[in-house]
């Protein structure tokens, strides 16, 4: 660790004068030069893979305004969230502030690193890159990368101008979209105060090993203001190259929307089978039916017999040329299958609860439960932390400290100064 000039000439300056505020002073210097921390996954090539990103809601945003932040689709985002996207005049619900979500984005190479750069950030007035970096967008990036991503230089200050453009290179990671072999879709999560590897594991069905390997650590330690990556368990589409949705992946106890907003994919929770059907949204498609069959997508006949149970499936197959493909397929399953099990969908929250900092972060929605009807009207309250500090850039290092150890350090500081001035 490097002492900045000013730090070591005020460390110097109080050592002549009193050895235990030098003492004092140098424990501040190490506290306060503590870095937060991200995972970086080198790359190479034009490969896209979806990800997803942990935002805290910064404001009370109405959808669209929180979809246009992240550059993302208002219904696919209320979607990974299993929040009820067919409600009517859905873009104008407002989310409050406090509310925790998972945004799906699409995670590039750019410039050897995983990254996503599709999202832009139209600056206000009195806007500076602290602010948009560590309030705006939650801590999921740092102003030096901001400042980096746009070639600003460091001599006009922290301020921007109002109407600037900028580019937020949000982290993300792909590693395949599988984990240990098994789906999955990662989410970039800022570590809150008083997470744990543990707790964070168990919210989001994976385990304390897995995130150590996917992160590089030492020991499962985190701290406020880390960026880690979390392997969410996920279902798989196995859709040709040639569908514009190849290689949709959806993570447990979510929903994806795709072919123009006319199919709705769920994954679990009873399997991790990705299962399909018409969209519960007002859209104008083609058709659903499969070919030499009464059969819409989605539908499932079986029959018992001496042999087991012969089943019959009509199965979306990816979004080609406009059309919606239908694959009609009949297995011999030990036993008949039982009614379909769909993630809760519950509506959008009206407020958060808030919890003990102690606690570890929670999902927006808990997997589990068993709604054969995706279906639901009554208005919501979901419980969440509160949004994490500022940190550091993907891949190692930030210049910042986090808000925890920079007020109160400054605030010791101050104290130290005009101790040894009226001394």
């Amino acid at each position: 660790m490097h002492t900045s000039p000013s730090k070591r000439i005020l460390s110097e300056t109080l050592k002549m004068a009193n050895p235990l505020l030098s003492f004092i002073l140098l424990v501040f210097l190490s506290i306060t030069s503590v870095h937060s921390k991200s995972t970086i996954e080198p790359c190479s090539g034009s490969d896209t893979c979806p990800a997803m990103v942990g935002y805290t809601l910064y404001a009370d945003l109405k959808v669209s305004e929180l979809a246009t932040l992240f550059s993302a689709d208002p219904v696919s985002l209320l979607a990974a969230n299993s929040l009820d996207f067919s409600l009517p005049d859905i873009d104008h619900r407002i989310l409050p502030s406090g509310l925790f979500l998972k945004v799906p984005i699409l995670c590039s190479c750019s410039d050897g690193i995983r990254r996503s750069v599709s999202t832009t950030y139209r600056a206000r007035p009195s806007d500076t890159l602290g602010f948009v970096a560590g309030s705006v967008f939650a801590g999921l990036v740092s102003a030096d990368q901001i400042r980096e991503a746009n070639s600003l230089s460091g001599g006009g200050g922290d301020g921007l101008e109002a109407g600037q453009s900028l580019v937020i290179p949000l982290p993300c990671t792909c590693f395949n979209s599988s984990d240990n072999g098994f789906p999955a879709v990662y989410l970039s999560y800022v570590v809150a105060a008083g997470d744990t590897v543990a707790g964070i594991a168990a919210r989001y069905s994976t385990t304390v090993t897995d995130i150590m390997a996917v992160n590089a650590m030492g020991a499962p330690v985190v701290k406020a203001g880390d960026i880690i990556s979390v392997p969410l368990p996920a279902c798989a589409s196995n859709y040709p190259n040639s569908a514009s949705d190849y290689g949709l992946i959806v993570a447990n106890g979510s929903y994806a929307i795709s072919a123009s907003h006319c199919v709705q994919c769920s994954c679990g929770p009873g399997d991790l089978n990705l299962y399909c059907t018409p969209a519960l949204l007002a859209a104008s498609c083609s058709s659903m039916q499969c070919k030499n069959s009464n059969l819409m997508v989605g539908n499932v006949t079986s029959q018992s017999t001496s042999a087991g149970c012969n089943v019959t499936s009509c199965n979306y197959g990816g979004f080609i040329n406009g059309s919606i493909v239908t694959t009609l397929s009949t297995s011999l399953q030990p036993r008949c299958p039982g009614q379909h099990q769909f993630p809760p969908l519950l509506p959008p929250p009206s407020s958060v609860i808030r919890e003990s900092f102690l606690s570890p972060a929670p999902a927006p929605a808990e997997s589990g439960g068993s709604l054969t009807t995706p279906k639901s009207s009554v208005p919501g309250t979901i419980a969440l932390p509160g949004s994490s500090p500022a940190n550091g850039p993907s891949g190692s290092i930030s210049g910042a400290c986090s808000l925890v150890t920079f007020l109160p350090g400054y605030f010791i500081l101050t104290v130290l100064w005009l101790f040894y001035f009226s001394w």
